[in-house]
């Protein structure tokens, strides 16, 4: 009798330990197709043939090792991308960063950048914002992209319809939020998700402008390998 006992514990317990290996395999096999998806599309380059004979024009982008952001001199930036910014006469680059409203506020140092934080941000269709900050001068870190006349006033666009108004006609500002003295957070049009990420926005910008770009990424280090030459 002890045996035919020990015969259905063991039995019961092979049929639990493959539910459970066929439940983490369910749960597994999601991100590593996400994965395998996004470095096949982050390969694909659209606008690859593009002309550089007319582009008189520079753009930048920088990473902080995991977002990218957009950088824009002044004097290419449009009166309406200007209006309701407040800055210096000695800032003279605008950088552009869209991103998932509560990953932003309250990942404001690097310990916060907690498990619990990146799940939200990349599971959960979220509110947007967009972060813009002010430098003097060029960074040695950023990667020049040459555009022509017509490219830069898609960008210019682009940037333009990401910020939301208000009744008014308005950017929507939030007082003090900024990370340091030459920052602001502005509300901003869309919504975060893992398939719609803040590379996302950037490269979304790059192909809307005709500038080479990825098919579709969630990553920055393609986006950079494609304009460092």
């Amino acid at each position: 009798m002890f045996a035919i006992y020990r015969q259905m514990f063991v039995i019961s317990a092979m049929r639990l330990t493959k539910k459970i290996l066929k439940s983490i395999g369910v749960v597994l096999i999601i991100p590593i197709a996400y994965l395998i998806v996004s470095l096949g599309f982050s390969y694909i380059t659209v606008n690859k043939n593009d002309d550089l004979s007319e582009k008189k024009h520079s753009i930048y982008i920088a990473s902080n090792g995991i977002h990218l952001e957009i950088i824009i001199p002044k004097t290419e930036l449009n009166s309406s991308i200007l209006k309701g910014i407040t800055y210096t006469e000695q800032e003279k680059f605008f950088s552009f960063g869209w991103g998932d409203k509560a990953f932003y506020i309250k990942t404001s140092t690097w310990g916060n950048f907690t498990v619990i934080n990146k799940c939200k941000a990349a599971f959960i269709n979220t509110p947007a914002l967009l972060h813009v900050i002010r430098y003097p001068s060029i960074k040695n870190d950023w990667v020049e992209i040459k555009m022509s006349s017509t490219q830069i006033k898609k960008m210019n666009s682009y940037i333009h319809d990401t910020f939301r108004l208000d009744a008014n006609n308005q950017k929507i500002i939030l007082p003090g939020l900024g990370y340091y003295k030459n920052d602001d957070f502005y509300e901003a049009t869309g919504n975060y998700n893992c398939f719609n990420t803040c590379n996302t926005w950037v490269n979304t910008a790059l192909k809307q402008s005709k500038a080479k770009a990825c098919l579709w990424t969630p990553f920055d280090f393609r986006l950079l390998s494609l304009h460092k030459g």
